[in-house]
């Protein structure tokens, strides 16, 4: 009997979680609208992301990727562009990425930079002044502060961003 009760508390204490938070899947894709502090959205802007509630996903370019040129871009991360997923407290808004003052909530809970992929551009135009750049995400690898890669990701297709020429 005795070791019934060490084999049930020795189960009990392994199956205990340290209070973790387990994120299993990064899911943006239904989210369609790409947000930029810049306005109008233009060739200098870098900095990019997608709010989904608590959760949001940053990517940052480098300076002088976007182009208003008829092309396709392939921009490596973390080498030359980044990916960040972070999670909050609360619903967050454009505010928390773009308020002069920083703000102090939400605060953020977990805050994970892609380890690989790439992030592809392609730039398209209807008329000589306004272009498209459609913004794709492919290979994208995230590994948590715990170690542990998230492999359920659904946001290969992170937007389209519209610039006109000056």
């Amino acid at each position: 009997m005795k070791r019934i009760r060490y084999y049930f508390l020795v189960a009990l204490l392994a199956a205990c979680n340290d209070g973790d938070l387990l994120i299993e899947t990064i899911d943006f894709d239904s989210i369609k609208n790409v947000q930029s502090c810049d306005s109008p959205i233009n060739t200098t802007s870098t900095v990019f992301f997608k709010i989904n509630s608590a959760e949001a996903l940053i990517l940052t370019l480098p300076s002088g990727t976007l182009k208003n040129e008829v092309d396709t871009l392939i921009s490596t991360v973390p080498n030359q562009s980044q990916l960040t997923y972070r999670l909050f407290s609360e619903a967050v808004t454009n505010a928390y990425f773009c308020s002069a003052v920083p703000v102090t909530s939400p605060t953020v809970l977990d805050d994970i930079k892609a380890e690989a992929g790439e992030i592809i551009i392609t730039t398209t135009t209807t008329d000589s002044i306004t272009y498209s750049h459609k913004i794709e995400l492919s290979g994208i690898s995230f590994v948590t502060a715990s170690d542990t890669r998230i492999t359920d990701l659904r946001i290969n297709d992170f937007g389209t961003l519209t610039t006109k020429t000056e």
